[in-house]
């Protein structure tokens, strides 16, 4: 799944491998998706789509967005998206194809679930769009300390668990259960600990843990555990996921925890990372 370091990398690798090139076809909805939504009318979105240039793309959060004219396209943390070259074979089945007038291309295919779409700038009032939009990345000056503190200071919050609190409701967009593992580990905080707990040295451990991470994973072109706009690995390897979950803990040697919470799983070495 796209996170925060995942759609970083790929807007840029699409500015770069796209910008300047006219799109001179667009196939929406290929292959139906029951878990695939749109932004917008997806029977309008080609025809407001062909015949204009890329401008470039950004991210927010876990979203991709690409600027086209006066137009967006947007794909969600659930979407794979692929650049082809000249000739090279497409995937069968997609829920959105760009035909570029280089010969080149750029896919979407929906996995588990996510949105795709297009629209006119300013005219996507999606609540989880906007928020992404409004909120200051983790990778910027604008995210700082008296942010987060802020943040992990609010009453509405000390009953939750550190997972809960950094990894729902979009508090902090793009960051989710993925990344938050090795967040955690770096903290050497558990991912049940109750947020009242953290005094003001905890909170600042945090938020070096959750920059310094976020950074370094953006910096790696994303995890070792999701792909690039080529379908390469993330050049980061992360500490604790599926792929480490039978390593010993790199810091003390101990046994690695995976354990299923919150609706998803968490992993963690109790002896590092004490309740």
């Amino acid at each position: 799944m796209i996170e925060l370091p995942e759609a970083f990398s790929l807007s840029r690798q699409i500015g770069e491998a796209a910008s300047g090139k006219k799109m001179i076809d667009v196939i929406v909805e290929q292959t139906a998706h029951k878990l695939a939504w749109y932004y917008g009318d997806k029977k309008e979105i080609p025809g407001m789509l062909i015949g204009k240039r890329i401008d470039g793309a950004t991210s927010h959060g876990g979203l991709v967005e690409i600027k086209a004219g006066g137009s967006n396209i947007l794909f969600g943390d659930g979407v794979n998206i692929r650049f082809h070259e000249k000739g090279e074979q497409r995937p069968q089945r997609h829920q959105m194809l760009i035909e570029l007038d280089d010969g080149s291309a750029l896919s979407a295919v929906v996995q588990m679930y996510g949105g795709i779409g297009a629209f006119a700038d300013g005219g996507l009032d999606n609540p989880y769009y906007l928020t992404a939009k409004q909120s200051p990345s983790p990778l910027s000056k604008e995210f700082d300390l008296d942010r987060f503190t802020s943040l992990v200071s609010d009453p509405g919050v000390q009953k939750m668990s550190l997972k809960a609190l950094l990894a729902t409701k979009q508090r902090i967009p793009g960051l989710g259960n993925g990344v938050l593992q090795d967040i955690l580990f770096d903290a050497r905080m558990h991912p049940k600990r109750k947020v009242s707990t953290l005094n003001g040295k905890d909170r600042e451990a945090l938020f070096q843990s959750l920059n310094r991470t976020l950074a370094a994973m953006a910096e790696g072109g994303g995890r070792d555990t999701e792909t690039d706009l080529y379908g390469h690995p993330g050049r980061y390897q992360t500490v604790l996921s599926k792929r480490t979950m039978n390593d010993p803990c790199p810091a003390c040697g101990g046994p690695i925890t995976k354990e299923a919470y919150m609706g998803g799983t968490v992993y963690y070495c109790a002896n590092c990372q004490t309740l």
